[in-house]
């Protein structure tokens, strides 16, 4: 266990140096470690604390192993945390654990909130280390949650370096991503009895939600899409996914280079790309839905951070919000922006305008999040 507790440790090391833009070196493991690291990849679902296993969701159907992905149920229940680094630590050593109170099945929406809210994590992560900190904060209000690991490739399909670790999911095409989702909510509906959900999404996450509304059978599905950081536009990377596609419209298809190491998902968000042509094409929203877009001046993943912003088409409603409006010391950075006490009030007030309390104001560091602390 020491030994795994230290594995995760170096990896959520990394993630924080590629979260910084740096490059992480290192010796070559010995033979026997990568053999158990190997077993670890490949034991693939992990049992729960209490036995169960995630449920596959679906896959593409396709006969190529290229572009194909996966989903899951996140089951069990993890611990709450207040900080991503330690949520991506544990997320790595129980790959598909629900975060707190989040998919009880038996859970019955009640009158003062009448319908479930489904939770979409982003590009790299999974349900509980998005969520850990938000979750319980919606189920200790009220609602009925529930929450999905949606896009899971391996290497070889398509899902970049990155998807050879435990539980990194949202790294196939969004497209696959987006049916998945429907066919989850389709699950959430039928258990809870309800009509309509309202989404929360994170990053990749929302941009998945805004095509499962467009394309696949959600805007009758869905009162409510609430977004942070969400990359409904697309990002430059702070420049580097826009000189990609500069280079790629010179004739020289260096993202098609790079989507093998990064993912297939990773490219379908760099600035430009046919699934935003596609996506976009008739507008920001679609009629009868409420939205809500939360970006931070300090976002540096998704950039600039106001292209997260949605513009109202017929019959939508769209409420756009800088987080550091109104509170100057709220840090939060595209990580740290699902554990900021300000990010969750403004989830709640979201989700129940009539009951919403004044939000929250209090320090959330760059990068650590937490207040601070880890």
């Amino acid at each position: 266990m020491r030994r795994i507790v230290a594995c995760a440790t170096v990896v959520a090391g990394v993630a924080l140096a590629q979260e910084l833009g740096g490059s992480v070196s290192a010796a070559p493991a010995p033979e026997t470690e990568l053999d158990t690291f190997a077993d670890m990849v490949s034991a693939g679902l992990e049992p729960a604390a209490d036995g169960r296993r995630p449920e596959p969701i679906v896959d593409t159907g396709s006969g190529s192993t290229w572009g194909r992905s996966t989903a899951t149920a996140a089951v069990g229940e993890g611990p709450e945390m207040t900080a991503p680094l330690a949520a991506f630590a544990y997320g790595l050593l129980h790959p598909d654990v629900a975060p707190p109170g989040a998919n009880k099945w038996d859970c019955r929406p009640t009158a003062e909130h009448p319908r479930p809210v489904v939770l979409l994590h982003g590009t790299w992560l999974n349900a509980y280390d998005t969520f850990s900190y938000l979750s319980p904060r919606l189920t200790s209000a009220g609602y009925c949650v529930f929450a999905l690991n949606f896009g899971r490739s391996g290497l070889l399909e398509g899902g970049g370096l990155g998807a050879v670790l435990p539980g990194r999911y949202g790294v196939g095409p969004m497209e696959e991503s987006s049916r998945q989702v429907a066919r989850f909510v389709d699950r959430v509906r039928a258990a809870t009895g309800v009509d309509k959900v309202d989404i929360v999404g994170h990053s990749q996450g929302g941009t998945v939600a805004n095509r499962y509304l467009k394309f696949d059978g959600g805007a009758d599905k869905v009162a409510e899409l609430v977004t942070f950081g969400a990359t409904h536009h697309g990002t430059t990377l702070m420049g580097i996914a826009s000189l990609g596609r500069a280079i790629n419209n010179l004739g020289v298809d260096i993202l098609g280079f790079y989507e093998p190491i990064v993912g297939l998902s990773n490219i379908q968000q760099a600035v430009g790309s046919p699934f935003y042509a596609t996506l976009n094409a008739n507008g920001d929203t679609v009629p009868g839905v409420e939205y809500t877009a939360v970006g931070s001046r300090y976002d540096e993943v998704t950039n600039p951070y106001d292209w997260t912003f949605l513009r109202a088409g017929a019959g939508a409603t769209v409420h756009n919000i800088t987080l550091q409006d109104g509170c100057d010391q709220d840090l939060s950075d595209h990580l740290t922006l699902m554990y900021s006490p300000r990010v969750a009030s403004i989830t709640l007030a979201a989700l129940d305008p009539a009951g919403a309390k004044p939000l929250v104001c209090t320090f959330n560091p760059w990068l650590i999040g937490g207040g601070g602390g880890l």
